[in-house]
């Protein structure tokens, strides 16, 4: 059932209302995907699955929606709850619209997702698509640059950098001249390898749809992070454990490996402890990282040209557990990055009933998941089995999630200075804390900013009261126009810009061309032309001869417009250019020559001699149809 927010304000045409929806992430974290309407045009925001549920539960709320409404679908970035959605969405509906993602993000999510196809733990009727699928959906999404500006039928949008992980982009959408801003997941501070999420500059945007994952939280600082991160890390295998650090394969993992390969080459002594990384999937990815190394920080670059940095010294990669060699201390880094399946569930499984082991838990962890269960340290846990398992290994919590917290949240917002804000991906709690804490300090500064946190498949209902104005061009725009003066050209409408232009101006401005109809008819009639040329002056004043043809037959014009033409003895052609004025022109004429033909008063040409004769102007050789004796003087 789908419910709806209104902002307190009139409303006056429906189609001056924008609606935005949540079909996931409403007060949720996962499955991000949000409908925005507005003017006829519909645009759909990620479309990702819950990494707390499988099968068909975990994807977002379709159901709301009809697919094939959908004109453009905008991608993210490649994580699973932003973009394992698509291939269902794109081959098992009845969308047909266009798909966009920046290039990393399409280079990267091919391999996450057939990644996913396999590890994912549901029978085959519940498998939500097959590589077939997959690789379908993958020739389907079209590619865009930071910054490269799109128009699809009137819906203008633009990608920026997000931080977050390599290639996340926030869109800024225009529809209408009303701009909208989605930040997906996005992170404002510089890390090892990526820059920190930028502000479209120079725009004012109308609508902010802005994630609020951390609500009111803020990060210990990153020194301060990094150095009790690698200490941990330090102390479990110093006492001989192994330190389990599950991570989702690409993006925070990136930043981890970087962290310890440095740390290992400062500290000699952790020489003989290995470093895993458990991922064939990460080591495909690698040469996509080093091919965008253009969309990372100046430190990584500058980097890179001296030597690759994401070739690391200190940490082998693991193609499978058949290498693996569990009889000592080391450190594991595998995915996924809640323990939900996988590597990293079947090793923490195995790893939890010995308190010399720790684990690390480093990304946000969303409910119902096994990694947001054992951060509040349960004396046992379930396997995938079903067996119960004694939890003594040391568990710990130390976030270098790529969101933003309040402090980097909360300042991103004030710069935006949208007026109405609409707050997703949050837990229930976290995005009521931040609405109460972003609404306090708006009302102190006495700033009138509307703050929504739906949930999902209730919709915000936005009035933008709409302004036509049309802009001259061309040979129209020559001259400013005068008070009260009257304008008389063609009004274009294109992506909702409204443009007056003179005709002859259409092909260059408006990539139109104009094509001239002319209509020819001709008409039954038996009397003499002279006949017609009378009631024609009749009727409409004033006519213009134009002379007899070669063959002596006279045509004249009426109004400027219509052409009326001997053609022969019993008919006359009409021939005008076709428009709504000049067609009551041709219709006005064709009535004066119906009325002659089915007048008994009006004198019709002599087929035969007579008996008797008198001169007229315009008349030779009239007869009167009835009665047939009689004269007609015209």
């Amino acid at each position: 059932m789908s419910f709806k927010r209104k902002a307190d304000l009139p409303v006056g045409d429906a189609n001056d209302l924008m609606e935005v929806t949540p079909l996931g992430a409403g007060s949720e974290v996962g499955r991000s995907c949000h409908v925005l309407k507005y003017k006829g045009k519909t645009v759909l925001l990620d479309c990702g699955i819950h990494p707390g549920q499988s099968g068909i539960s975990g994807l977002p709320f379709f159901d709301s929606i009809d697919p094939a409404s959908i004109d453009v679908l905008l991608i993210t970035h490649f994580h699973l709850d932003h973009a394992a959605g698509l291939p269902y969405f794109t081959e098992r509906t009845s969308f047909r619209g266009r798909v966009f993602m920046t290039h990393p993000t399409k280079a990267i999510f091919k391999w996450l997702l057939s990644d996913y196809v396999k590890v994912s733990n549901v029978g085959s009727n519940e498998m939500l698509y097959d590589e077939s699928q997959l690789a379908a959906c993958y020739e389907k999404i079209e590619t865009v640059d930071y910054h490269q500006e799109m128009n699809v039928d009137g819906i203008k949008f633009t990608g920026y950098n997000a931080g977050h992980v390599l290639g996340a982009a926030m869109f800024l959408i225009e529809i209408a001249g009303i701009k909208i801003l989605y930040t997906g997941d996005y992170s404002r501070e510089e890390d090892r390898h990526l820059m920190a999420a930028e502000k479209p500059t120079n725009v004012q945007t109308d609508v902010l749809i802005c994630e609020s994952t951390y609500g009111v939280q803020s990060h210990e600082p990153r020194i301060d992070r990094e150095r009790r991160f690698t200490s941990k890390v330090h102390d479990i295998v110093q006492r001989g454990g192994r330190c389990l650090l599950p991570v989702f394969a690409l993006g925070q993992a990136q930043e981890l490996l970087l962290m310890l390969d440095e740390y290992w080459a400062a500290h000699p002594e952790l020489e003989s402890i290995p470093v895993y990384y458990a991922s064939s999937l990460a080591k495909k990815c690698m040469t996509v990282y080093q091919t965008y190394i253009n969309m990372m920080n100046a430190k990584i670059r500058k980097q890179f040209a001296v030597s690759n940095p994401f070739v690391f010294k200190h940490i082998s990669h693991l193609k499978n557990m058949d290498m693996f060699d569990d009889t000592g201390p080391c450190v594991m880094m595998a995915s996924p990055g809640m323990l939900q399946n996988g590597l990293s569930r079947e090793l923490f499984e195995r790893w939890c009933t010995d308190k010399k082991n720790g684990l690390l838990i480093t990304g946000y962890c969303v409910e119902n998941t096994l990694a947001k269960d054992v951060m509040n340290e349960p004396d046992e846990i379930q396997t995938m089995s079903g067996q119960r398992l004694k939890l003594r290994m040391s568990v710990d919590y130390i976030s270098f999630s790529a969101h933003v917290d309040y402090t980097q949240n909360s300042a991103f917002i004030d710069e935006v200075n949208a007026p109405y804000v609409i707050l997703v991906h949050g837990e229930t709690n976290a995005m009521g804390r931040l609405k109460s804490a972003l609404m306090s300090k708006y009302q102190e500064r006495d700033q009138n900013i509307h703050i929504f946190t739906p949930r999902n498949t209730e919709t915000v209902q936005l009035y933008f009261r709409g302004e036509k104005l049309a802009r001259t061009i061309g040979h129209m725009a020559a001259a400013f126009p005068e008070k009260d003066q009257l304008v008389s050209g063609v009004l274009v409408v294109k992506d909702f810009q409204y443009t007056i232009m003179d005709i002859s101006d259409l092909e260059e401005f408006a990539g139109l061309q104009t094509t001239a109809v002319v209509q020819r008819q001709v008409v039954p009639y038996h009397a003499s032309f002279g006949l017609l040329k009378y009631h024609l002056r009749q009727m409409f004043g004033k006519i213009q001869e134009l002379g007899r043809d070669i063959n002596k037959r006279e045509s004249v014009r009426v109004f400027d417009t219509v052409d009326v033409k001997e053609y022969n003895a019993n008919h006359v052609v009409l021939e005008w250019t076709g428009n709504s004025v000049n067609d009551m022109v041709a219709d006005s004429v064709l009535a004066v020559i119906l009325n002659i033909e089915s007048s008994p008063a009006s004198v019709k040409l002599t087929k035969s001699d007579h008996t008797h004769s008198h001169t007229h102007d315009d008349l030779t050789c009239f007869q009167e149809e009835e009665p047939e004796d009689d004269d007609v003087d015209d």
